[in-house]
């Protein structure tokens, strides 16, 4: 972390909470160490599980922790695999918000490739939870790579839903490997086109983010922000 400080960074977002600690580290302890790299922890990943078992507890650290956006990152299968379990399934979300709205938290929802494929309504998820989902209790973080992955285009859903998108991660797509990430800004995705709508879009906060590396993971993060910054 103390390299990633050292790269630029300056807003975070974490995954892996589970009873109270985050990366191993009580929350504390790891709010501390963030505070003192001179970073934030804008926005935390939390499982739908939790949303249902134990969000006052969740919502508790992601104050103690300093964020602001608590995401919903995935769904199982069931969840989405027809128009009433959505519907149900944004029902849930939306009386999350409610809840995180409660402890001044902004509650969010983060996209893969899977919510663009179709059920039995032919509509996709994607578009049937954006209907579903209230834009005043759930905003969506929009994973640009997975949208593109999927093959569609994220500056028509800012055309579509304006104002929709708070968060962002921003990551590249290989230019010979489409399900593998490239350092950002030397892959396939034209990030300056899309960040040219980041008002449009809505967006507050937005995260590199990377999962395969052409190096390793240290390399790509320092690489990363240097040629976003030449971009943006």
């Amino acid at each position: 972390m103390a390299d990633v400080a050292a790269f630029g960074y300056k807003e975070l977002e974490t995954y892996g909470y589970n009873a109270g600690k985050i990366f191993g580290m009580s929350v504390k302890d790891y709010a501390d160490h963030i505070k003192q790299l001179g970073m934030k922890t804008v926005s935390g990943h939390y499982g739908i599980d939790l949303v249902e078992q134990d969000w006052d507890r969740a919502c508790t650290d992601a104050k103690l922790i300093g964020q602001e956006y608590v995401v919903v990152p995935y769904l199982d299968k069931k969840r989405v695999e027809n128009t009433d379990q959505i519907k149900k399934t944004c029902d849930i979300l939306n009386k999350a918000g409610e809840k995180a709205n409660q402890y001044g938290l902004k509650m969010g929802y983060h996209n893969h490739a899977f919510e663009f494929q179709k059920v039995e309504n032919d509509k996709l998820i994607f578009d049937i939870m954006l209907q579903e989902l209230q834009p005043s209790l759930v905003s969506i973080e929009l994973d640009l790579f997975w949208v593109v992955n999927a093959g569609f285009d994220p500056l028509a859903y800012f055309s579509a839903y304006p104002g929709r998108f708070h968060q962002w991660h921003v990551k590249d797509m290989s230019k010979t490997n489409r399900n593998h990430n490239a350092d950002v800004g030397t892959g396939s995705i034209d990030f300056k086109k899309i960040f040219e709508q980041a008002e449009k879009s809505g967006m507050k906060h937005f995260y590199i983010e990377q999962e395969t590396y052409p190096l390793n993971p240290e390399a790509s993060v320092k690489q990363s922000i240097i040629n976003l910054s030449k971009i943006l």
